[in-house]
């Protein structure tokens, strides 16, 4: 995909992947009020202060959820038992979105982060 919008990337999902990622966009505009809303490498993302705090994507079998960072989902390892990740990645059922509570402790820790950088 070469979305140049968040609305365009959304738009060329099926319905089930597009409810779920909107549902997502709309807790991430809740979460980071004051965020900007790109595209970052290919993909839907929220940036702070000129960093990505946090990024999702459809692909053909499952969502994910990027923190944007290597450290943000090893500290999360028993709260994410069930779902598969890796280092920077929380890989999601497309028909199944991520509960509000991990999504907002997912950005907590990202935004602490980004914080104690400065």
């Amino acid at each position: 995909m070469s979305a140049a919008t968040v609305d365009e990337y959304l738009l060329e999902l099926d319905a089930t992947q597009r409810a779920t990622l909107s549902a997502m966009r709309a807790m991430l505009r809740e979460l980071l009020p004051g965020a900007e809303e790109c595209i970052s490498y290919g993909i839907p993302g929220y940036r702070l202060d000129g960093r990505v705090v946090a990024g999702f994507a459809a692909f053909r079998n499952h969502c994910s959820y990027f923190p944007h960072s290597g450290s943000v989902i090893p500290q999360m390892a028993k709260e994410l038992r069930g779902y598969k990740t890796s280092k920077g990645t929380l890989r999601f059922e497309s028909d199944q979105p991520l509960a509000r509570p991990i999504v907002e402790r997912l950005v907590a820790l990202r935004l602490r982060e980004l914080h104690s950088k400065v």
